[in-house]
């Protein structure tokens, strides 16, 4: 059973973070220190604008401070930290442009992967609709992390679907932003509830080959997010860069 330590950023917020443990794989050490960082802030686990202290996570990881300070540069270069000469590291902020940017690729390989799931004479639709209903049980007990996990199996085994996983793979590199604030927004009961009715069109459109209804589904569906761009930042100013 792996234990969670408890250290303290430069700001003395608390942070969580469980000590690595190198598999049979042989993953480099750094590579297993960015992957648990980046999962950290896309899960706002690691809060946009937080303070990171590359002493406190070498601590936290239990790892010298070279792989600690790979895995920082390779966030910086994809934008999830931002490293300021002699003040220090922090989470970025989530940047409204970049969300639209992301939010705009995801729609189009989705429709696209929707379109060629409906022509596969062969698909199974079994797992889709298990996934639904996990997630209707992820609702009642108001399991967030269950639920944030079905939704994405169940996109991505459209993507499957349609014969074409690796595209799910460049969604994923894109839209870590569109996660941040799809976080933001799982705390809201009645959101989860439509997103779940619509998960449900989307399959059901899927099982019966209507390409302009799942076509419509998902369109609503991905924009939402772009529809509570505004509140959230409103509600969370201190999450958002300006542009």
């Amino acid at each position: 059973m792996v234990t969670t330590r408890t250290s303290q950023t430069e700001d003395g917020s608390a942070l969580e973070l469980s000590p690595i443990r190198r598999g049979v794989t042989r993953e480099r050490t750094s590579d297993l220190v960015f992957q648990e960082l980046q999962g950290a802030i896309r899960d706002l686990r690691l809060t946009p604008g937080l303070s990171l202290s590359e002493s406190a996570l070498t601590r936290q990881f239990a790892v010298s401070r070279t792989p600690v300070r790979e895995a920082l540069a390779r966030l910086a270069d994809a934008g999830l930290v931002q490293v300021t000469p002699q003040v220090g590291t922090r989470v970025a902020r989530i940047r409204p442009a970049e969300v639209r940017e992301a939010q705009f690729i995801r729609e189009h390989l989705e429709l696209g992967a929707f379109e060629s799931a409906c022509a596969n004479p062969t698909a199974n639709h079994a797992r889709l609709t298990a996934l639904v209903e996990e997630q209707e049980q992820a609702f009642r007990d108001r399991d967030e992390e269950l639920f944030f996990a079905s939704d994405e199996a169940l996109h991505r085994t459209m993507f499957e679907l349609a014969g074409f996983p690796g595209a799910w793979e460049v969604v994923q590199s894109k839209k870590l932003q569109l996660d941040r604030l799809r976080r933001l927004t799982l705390p809201e009961h009645s959101t989860t509830r439509e997103l779940i009715t619509e998960h449900t069109a989307i399959v059901e459109a899927l099982k019966n080959r209507d390409v302009a209804v799942g076509r419509k589904v998902i369109c609503d569906h991905l924009r939402r997010v772009l529809t509570q761009l505004p509140r959230l930042q409103h509600e969370h100013p201190q999450y958002f860069a300006e542009q």
